[in-house]
């Protein structure tokens, strides 16, 4: 089974340093990073702002290990960090399968 891990992040450089990390260690297959427009209520209050996404691909077994490094990682207090089980075309999912590995 395979899922896409999704956060949020306060600069591309912070973005860069968890999706790098998590190739590194072959928890994801890949990262994309989206520049993003947010708007949330934090604290009582209604914010904006702009954030940088990232969308993990990797193997449903390992999204627990890629939630842990990301909130090692993250600078916020409390990071948006949602995850969904995938389908999709069969050679990719293979390959998330052996990076991942």
């Amino acid at each position: 089974m395979y899922s896409i891990v999704y956060s949020t992040t306060e600069s591309r450089d912070e973005a860069r340093k968890i999706a790098g990390e998590l190739v590194k260690s072959k928890l994801a297959a890949c990262v994309n990073i989206h520049h993003i427009d947010s708007i949330y209520s934090w604290e009582g209050q209604i914010e904006e702002d702009e954030e940088f996404a990232i969308s993990v691909k990797t193997t449903t077994s390992k999204v627990q290990k890629v939630t842990d490094r990301i909130k090692e990682m993250h600078s916020y207090e409390l990071p948006a960090i949602v995850s969904w089980e995938i389908s999709g075309d069969k050679e990719y999912l293979e390959w998330i399968s052996e990076i991942t590995d």
